[in-house]
């Protein structure tokens, strides 16, 4: 009877440290955390950045549907949430970034007020055109911290090889320059386009 316990005691004692050192060996006894993620600005400014882009994407949504009125409403307020942006944040970098941003932003205002003195609907698109131009450069220069946004292009935008681009936050490809009401396509061509890249938080 001893001898059988002393058996078994053995054989406890040994599967014991088979199990823990096969455990240790495989690498699944520890689990480590990830490292906390950390912002470069401030929740105030990714805020007002986050507020622009949504008065964008009112505005491209305005050029999909082909309507001026809500088209020069939202660059009402797109123009509005511009001015929100505290671009004074950024003078803590010693790398020419704030001076690159302001002149960005500025770009920027520039072609939503021309947007906003056009009637026909061909050059307000063209002035959108210009602030997606403007935008794209300067999520890149801030270090854009937010959601994924696609850099996305048509080419025909106005016309047989004139391409332009604009920012979406999907991936569908929802065409605000060939729209649903384009008097040649109708709404055929609304999803004309492709992604041409993405900005990613940084």
């Amino acid at each position: 009877m001893k001898r059988i316990a002393l058996i078994l005691l053995f054989f406890l004692v040994g599967f014991s440290i088979y199990w823990f050192k096969f455990r240790t060996e495989a690498g699944v006894a520890e689990v480590k955390e990830k490292p906390i993620a950390t912002s470069m600005h401030s929740m105030v400014f990714n805020n007002s950045i986050d507020k622009m882009m949504n008065a964008y994407f009112e505005l491209k949504t305005a050029f999909v549907e082909a309507d001026t009125l809500q088209a020069k409403n939202a660059a009402k307020k797109f123009l509005i949430t511009t001015d929100s942006i505290q671009l004074s944040e950024l003078n803590k970098d010693s790398s020419g970034i704030a001076e690159s941003a302001v002149m960005q932003l500025a770009d920027i205002k520039i072609n939503a007020e021309s947007l906003l003195k056009q009637t026909d609907i061909t050059e307000m698109r063209h002035d959108f055109r210009m602030v997606s131009e403007s935008i794209y450069p300067l999520l890149k220069t801030i270090h854009y911290e937010g959601e994924t946004l696609y850099w996305q292009n048509c080419p025909m935008a106005f016309g047989e090889g004139k391409e332009a681009n604009w920012i979406s936050n999907t991936e569908e490809i929802i065409n605000p320059y060939l729209g649903k009401k384009n008097p040649e396509y109708k709404a055929t061509m609304l999803h004309c386009g492709e992604v041409k890249d993405s900005i990613k938080a940084q």
